[in-house]
């Protein structure tokens, strides 16, 4: 069966299933009326007919008769994604099966480096210090419940079963075997039906730890090792790779902001971050726990069937298992010990009734993971010493690799803070430890000087119990204390970043650390600090990513500095927010803004002979730097990826990628991928770029000042963002534990950039993603008689940059989803007619210019010519958002009027948790 048959076939065949489950339980009128509202929502997609019809179907609609209808709607995209899923991979395993190499996979890399004759000595260079972290963020926008997620992952396994079963020989017992499998799905489908679809209280710090850790058990712990396993012993066997350690040195390496990260969040607390060091920890020994136990049942090899080494022989000894069946099985004597001491280790760690039994009491717990991969090496080389490699390169190594990749604690977790708070907790300790009674007011020299002094001595500001100080400043001290509390029980790799959000000049970096030092985390010898912790500049607005190659600049000079920096392997990573500076000052000004910031902080690094490492603090949506990553990280600046990526997960991005480890290995292989392609192969190679950067300065300028004569300039803007969008009802989602605003204002500088993200999504206009790009390049090129020669240089640039084009792939994709017949219907929610058509007539006016510019500059009408994919999801999956958009309407309408019944609002919620499952990357 052709893929595009069988992907119709399985949206209309469990699109029949939930038709079926909705009459059943709602009765046939519902069924009727969703049924109705399907057929007229395609008959509008296909411009056979106009939104009108529906919104009159739903005009002054029962709330309680539009539920069943939003939920209907809700799960007919949600079962949608999953069938596009399920052929997403089905396409993926053609190719694989006619001997082909998919794009973003590590075999086409391997063949991209034999193809340009990579050398050895360059591929060593890179890995040797080499890192990619997927860096899980506690800023969700994930609406789906853990049961509607799991309910989900059943149905696409009975889904595969039904297409193995159907592209199988057909027997006599077929039938009755693809019955089963439809009333299990339809099981499933009637279990979720009667499921809440959103919560009902706002989910706790501790609840987002535990939805993170999640990925874990789901995929995580056994594919991040095995990627790394594969990237270790491809390098060694194929290109002739040596490792330092001579081990398998991991790539991956995950993190986590889920607990540590307090900007702007009273709840993440020094409780939150004990809990997050403690049930990550727990989770990777819990995992080691259970691997050892199945290896100590599977190596039955006996000491008279094959020979061992004598380290093998003292490590069985050690075992103390007495058991007389296994008097000359060495090896799992040899792994119930190490089990033993792995179990006593959680028992030291998280505590006693984390374990079950008392036998671990007989061992000692280990100090380090190094310790306990020591034991393990001596396992592995007895084996590989009597002819079984073929054993040892199983569970063993798979153990190992977990060892390599995790550790002891599973991931690193970043603490992260604004520079605001860490001037305004050190004011308070300053003026309190009588060292100056007013920090705040000083100069810039002034305070470098006294930071500077600070660093210098060893002397603590304040006595460690100390409790006199304002509750933020104390709170804030006291998480700080903790995380040093959590380096001492689970190692430096537990907290080992401290990142400043809104970092503006030298001394903010310096702020966080003195107080780092005051804990202990860095340490004061006189001549220079010395720490365990990387301190991380977070620059995010426009003008601050311009200035923070000259902040870095200033700040390498200090030789107090330059001491840490070599203390730390001479690396500094920079953090980039990609959110922030697109609310500041549009979608292309801010991707100009990152890519030129990167370009000068490479040439800063390489002036001053240190490495760069950047952290791309990227959101689902392209208003936030989302899109796809291989492509991202492959866009970026020649130079800039060296090795080293860190980069932001979050929201309903996590699951999309991580929810199976099918997918896991995937997006995990894409990261790898293109930070190795980007670091070892020529991407940005421009034939004149002087002339191809002031392009870009030139876009840039007039996009941003295109986009703030809207935005930050227009009075009635904030009153038509927020009438024309949910934005206030965004915060009764319960999506997360965070505020959605850093301060009680309407000023869009103290939005967060999800609520912005996510209410313009919802109202379909996506302006985040490309507003401002239309009138910029029609500017730019101009009507003179050199317009054709303009045209002519944009084209070149987008088919042979890959920046560029990376940016108008984007835009594209966004633009696709927008519907501006849908924002006008928003737009009359703004109370003041004038207000409503003056910005609805910009915003429509500017998205048919960008639209007209893009295919001036491409080639092409078609904005997603290049993406058959989503091309394919536009046309089958997002009717079904258009009767979600205008119920969302009507309930908008009803409650602004005020009517304030629970049924109103939780219409509301529904309608945004419903269309948020469709976008898919919605904040």
């Amino acid at each position: 069966m052709a893929d595009r048959d069988h992907l119709q076939e399985d949206i209309r065949y469990l699109g029949r299933i939930l038709g079926r489950v909705i009459a059943e339980q709602e009765g046939e009128d519902v069924f009727d009326l969703v049924e109705h509202a399907r057929q007229q929502a395609f008959e509008v997609a296909r411009e056979n007919a106009s939104l009108e019809v529906l919104v009159e179907l739903f005009r002054n609609i029962d709330p309680a008769r539009a539920t069943p209808v939003i939920r209907a709607f809700s799960h007919f995209a949600l079962m949608a994604n999953l069938a596009e899923d399920i052929h997403d991979d089905f396409n993926r395993e053609r190719i694989l099966d006619e001997g082909g190499v998919p794009a973003s996979t590590l075999e086409a890399t391997w063949e991209k480096f034999e193809a340009a004759g990579v050398s050895p000595a360059d591929v060593e260079k890179v890995v040797s210090d080499a890192l990619v972290a997927p860096v899980f963020t506690a800023h969700p926008t994930e609406t789906r419940r853990r049961t509607v997620f799991d309910a989900q992952k059943k149905i696409t396994g009975l889904m595969l079963t039904r297409h193995q079963l159907q592209d199988a020989e057909t027997t006599a017992r077929t039938q009755e075997r693809l019955d089963d499998i439809e009333r299990s799905i339809r099981r499933r489908m009637t279990i979720l039906w009667q499921t809440a679809l959103i919560r009902q209280a706002r989910p706790r710090i501790e609840d987002e730890i535990e939805v993170g850790l999640r990925y874990y058990h789901l995929s995580l712990l056994r594919e991040i090792p095995a990627l790394n396993r594969a990237v270790h012993d491809t390098l060694t066997s194929r290109f002739d790779v040596r490792f330092r350690d001579g081990g398998g040195s991991a790539i991956v390496r995950p993190g986590s902001w889920i607990g540590g990260d307090h900007d702007g969040n009273p709840f993440v607390t020094a409780d939150t971050l004990d809990y997050a060091s403690r049930r990550a920890a727990q989770t990777v020994l819990k995992h080691y726990s259970g691997e050892l136990h199945a290896l100590e049942h599977e190596l039955s090899l006996s000491d008279r069937m094959t020979s061992v080494s004598v380290e093998l022989v003292g490590l069985a000894a050690r075992g103390r298992n007495d058991v007389p069946s296994r008097v000359d099985e060495p090896y799992r004597q040899a792994i119930h010990g190490i089990r033993g001491r792995i179990l006593a280790t959680t028992a030291a760690l998280i505590g006693e009734d984390a374990v079950e039994g008392v036998w671990h009491r007989e061992h000692q717990p280990y100090a380090s993971a190094a310790e306990f991969d020591a034991d393990l090496r001596i396992v592995d080389e007895s084996l590989r010493s009597s002819n079984d490699a073929i054993i040892a390169d199983d569970c063993l190594a798979a153990i190992r690799a977990a060892v390599a990749s995790f550790g002891f604690h599973l991931h690193s977790i970043d603490l992260r803070q604004n520079s605001e708070s860490f001037e305004n907790v050190l004011t308070e300790v300053f003026a309190t430890a009588h060292v100056h009674p007013g920090y705040s007011a000083l100069g810039e020299e002034e305070k470098i000087e006294l930071l500077i002094g600070e660093l210098r001595t060893p002397r603590p500001l304040v006595p460690r119990g100390y409790r006199g100080f304002s509750e933020a400043t104390q709170r804030e001290l006291d998480l700080l204390n903790r995380a040093a509390d959590s380096v001492a029980h689970f190692g430096a790799e537990m907290i080992p970043h401290q990142i400043i959000s809104m970092a503006q000049s030298v001394s903010d970096i310096l702020e966080p650390m003195v107080l780092l030092k005051e804990v202990g985390l860095i340490r004061a010898n006189g001549a220079g600090p010395t720490g365990s912790v990387d301190i991380i500049p977070l620059f995010e607005t426009i003008d601050d990513l311009e200035a923070g190659a000259g902040i870095l600049r200033r700040l390498w000079q200090l030789p107090l500095y330059q001491h840490y920096l070599e203390h730390r392997g001479n690396v500094q990573e920079v953090m980039l927010g990609y959110s922030d500076s697109n609310k500041d000052g549009g979608y292309f000004a801010a991707n100009w803004a990152l890519y030129d910031a990167e370009t000068q902080l490479v040439q800063a690094g390489r002036d001053h002979g240190v490495r760069l490492r950047l952290f791309h603090g990227r959101g689902g949506t392209v208003g936030r730097g989302g899109g796809p990553s291989y492509e991202a990280i492959l866009a970026q600046p020649q130079g800039a990826v060296d090795g080293s990526v860190r980069i932001t997960e979050q929201g309903e991005i996590i699951s999309a990628k991580y929810g199976s480890p099918r997918t896991a290995r995937r997006n995990l292989e894409a990261l790898v991928s293109a930070t190795l392609e980007a670091s070892l192969l020529p991407v940005d190679e421009l034939t004149d770029r002087d002339r191809a950067m002031e392009i870009m300065r030139e876009l840039s300028l007039i996009s941003r000042r295109k986009y703030s004569q809207l935005v930050h300039d227009d009075p009635g803007f904030i009153r038509y963002f927020t009438q024309s969008t949910p934005l206030d009802e965004i915060g009764s989602l319960n999506i997360g534990s965070r505020p959605t605003s850093r301060k009680q204002t309407t000023a869009v500088e103290d939005l967060r950039a999800i609520p912005w993200v996510l209410a313009w999504s919802q109202s379909r206009v996506l302006l985040p993603g490309w507003f401002g790009v239309g009138t910029a390049l029609e500017e730019w090129i101009g009507q003179g008689p050199d317009r054709a020669d303009r045209v002519a240089e944009l084209r070149a640039l987008y088919e042979s940059w890959p920046f560029f084009a990376s940016v108008m792939s984007n835009m594209a994709q966004v633009m696709s989803k927008a519907g501006m017949e849908l924002a006008e219907l928003y737009a009359r929610l703004v109370d003041d007619r004038e207000i409503a058509d003056r910005i609805l007539g910009v915003i429509s006016a500017e998205f048919d210019l960008t639209r007209q510019m893009f295919g001036v500059v491409t080639g092409s009408e078609d904005l997603l010519a290049d993406n058959p994919a989503l091309a394919r999801s536009v046309r089958r999956r997002f009717p079904y958002l258009l009767p979600l958009n205008i119920i969302q309407l009507e309930m908008l309408r009803r409650h602004r009027a005020g009517d304030d019944r629970e049924v109103v609002s939780r219409g509301i919620q529904l309608t945004m948790n419903g269309l948020a499952t469709a976008l898919r990357n919605s904040g």
